[in-house]
């Protein structure tokens, strides 16, 4: 009997005591009813909160199979979807945001191509077939700048950095993430950056999204990050050492 693949699906949260609960049982509950051919496992990445997130989630794991809880003392998702995936054993390593905005019925077709010789896997809201609903005009705008700009400094082909939904194999865990210095935001799009230009396979998975009004996500302060990124990459450009 062939081993069934494992998965380590990864929410990394700050401060989300008001969602939380509500988003982990959901997306539990989807993975036992549609899930049953990987070995899968949930982990709550907590990146230094400071509200009841910690409680809620030592609860969760004692209520719920499968769901494992590490807490970190500074703050920044990237540092904690790294972690996460350096101290996971499974084969192919995700993180999706705690709003679950990505429909979870893209979860499939990600694993399946990364289970099929694709080494990284990004959901996408620019490629045809994906659907936004309740995106602001101002978010929408500084997205396709964004990642505009990406392509006109760098020549890379994939057409969404910042989408919260991800996967990686056990290979690029080992080979690429240690190479990965920041700690933010900007985490994902040096991720595809560094990947596509190192020769990794990136499978694009168009995705139905649903903006989180709610989120707390700091625009400007998360503008500035990821364009001084952006800089530091190409004054390096670590994939040629």
């Amino acid at each position: 009997m062939k081993q069934q693949n494992s998965v380590d699906i990864v929410i990394p949260v700050y401060n989300e005591e008001v969602e939380l609960e509500e988003s982990i049982l959901k997306l539990h509950k989807f993975l036992t009813k549609n899930l049953s051919e990987f070995r899968w496992n949930i982990t709550i990445a907590d990146n230094a909160s400071v509200d009841h997130t910690q409680m809620i989630s030592r609860q969760l794991t004692h209520k719920l199979p499968r769901l494992s809880y590490i807490r970190l003392s500074d703050k920044g998702r990237g540092r904690a979807v790294k972690k996460a995936w350096k101290e996971s054993k499974a084969d192919i390593c995700m993180y999706m945001d705690v709003d679950l905005s990505t429909d979870l019925k893209s979860i499939r077709p990600m694993l399946s191509a990364l289970t099929n010789g694709s080494d990284i896997g990004i959901g996408s809201r620019l490629l045809p077939g994906a659907k936004v609903v309740g995106r602001a005009l101002k978010r929408e705008v500084l997205s396709r700048v964004y990642n505009i700009l990406i392509k006109l400094m760098f020549f890379v082909h994939f057409s969404d950095a910042q989408c919260g939904f991800k996967a990686v194999t056990r290979k690029v865990v080992r080979e690429l993430i240690p190479k990965i210095q920041d700690n933010a935001w900007f985490f994902d799009s040096e991720l595809l950056i560094i990947g596509e230009k190192l020769g990794y396979k990136i499978h694009e998975e168009p995705v139905y999204w649903v903006d989180n009004p709610g989120s707390t996500v700091r625009v400007l302060g998360t503008v500035r990050g990821d364009l001084e990124g952006l800089w530091r990459l190409f004054k390096c450009r670590p994939w040629r050492k």
